[in-house]
């Protein structure tokens, strides 16, 4: 095959179907896993050892014997990954495959803040570049930011850098002050409250099921609050056989494939994240092929970023093998 010409083409069924099958023959001869997250392309869905949210995948990536891990997500994941497992080969298929949330802080910015609150703790969602947890106290997800916000001392929080999510913790621990740093996620943000009035006409049963990315308005009239993973446990044990998600598009496939009884809806059609969408068949291949986009993090900020990472993890009782890269 030639790689310039075939991995970058988007083909039919017979030509997606015949990367699957390189792709299986390079993942053996590499000794390679592929992690998915639930944002990607139905189709890289498709061929993933493991499909999920971040904790998941992350989970997955310290755990396997495999010595490549191909992950399918943007930069901050693979990022992730690479800390956790430096005696293994982390591939990011797509090296433009970023995020905007992570680019709008620095650990530049992040020191400067830090000497205005000399009393704040700074809790680092793990959107967020290598560089930026090394200058964290915690780092936290999405579904146990109020967890550990709840759990540090210190009354005062610097939040980076979602303000959405250090809002959703504001108005669930009012005896915590806050101080959210001004980043959001280009894709959650686009959520309104009229997008849901709009969908509600037509879907009157239809249950809400929002993340904490989205804007505090939608989360008011969200019947449910929840990570990527929550949204899994949520909808499978629910009554309602209708919702409405309002994340990005690609956990519709997954819910849809999980759930055949129940009915999916997006909250709005532009919830889809381009970075997340990058990441093809065609590169997944490539990435295998040519072993490419390796993705390292220089020692002494992982050796830093890791101490945030494991204090997450002593708050909240996982293992210590459960280390987090996202969502």
């Amino acid at each position: 095959m030639k790689i310039n010409k075939e991995y970058t083409e988007t083909g039919d069924i017979k030509y997606k179907e015949k990367l699957k099958s390189r792709i299986a023959e390079l993942k053996k001869k590499r000794n390679a896993v592929i992690i998915v997250h639930n944002y990607q392309r139905d189709e890289i869905q498709d061929i993933a050892d493991v499909t999920g949210d971040s904790l998941a995948l992350s989970q997955a990536a310290v755990r396997t014997d495999a010595k490549v891990i191909v992950f399918c997500g943007v930069h901050f994941m693979a990022e992730s990954a690479a800390i956790l497992n430096p005696e293994k080969t982390v591939l990011l298929p797509v090296i433009e495959a970023g995020c905007p949330m992570a680019d709008m802080i620095t650990a530049e910015k992040l020191r400067a803040t830090k000497q205005k609150y000399p009393d704040a703790a700074v809790v680092c969602y793990v959107n967020s570049s290598a560089k930026v947890k090394a200058e964290s106290d915690y780092c936290c997800t999405s579904s146990n930011a109020l967890e550990v916000v709840k759990f540090i001392p210190n009354r005062k929080v610097i939040f980076v850098p979602d303000k959405n999510l250090g809002l959703y913790v504001q108005s669930q621990l009012p005896d915590k002050e806050i101080i959210p740093w001004q980043g959001f996620c280009p894709t959650h943000i686009r959520v309104q409250e009229e997008d849901i009035n709009e969908i509600k006409k037509s879907h009157p049963g239809a249950e809400v099921i929002a993340h904490p990315e989205c804007n505090p308005e939608v989360l008011a009239i969200a019947d449910h609050i929840c990570s990527t993973a929550g949204m899994f446990k949520y909808c499978r044990a629910a009554k309602a056989s209708e919702f409405i998600i309002a994340t990005e598009m690609g956990m519709l496939y997954r819910l849809r494939k999980d759930n055949p009884g129940k009915t999916f809806y997006p909250a709005t059609p532009h919830l889809i994240c381009p970075s997340m969408k990058l990441t093809t068949l065609g590169w997944v291949a490539n990435s295998l092929e040519t072993m490419t986009n390796v993705i390292t993090v220089p020692e002494d900020i992982g050796a830093n970023a890791i101490m945030a990472l494991k204090r997450m993890l002593e708050i909240t009782g996982e293992p210590k093998t459960a280390m987090i890269a996202g969502y």
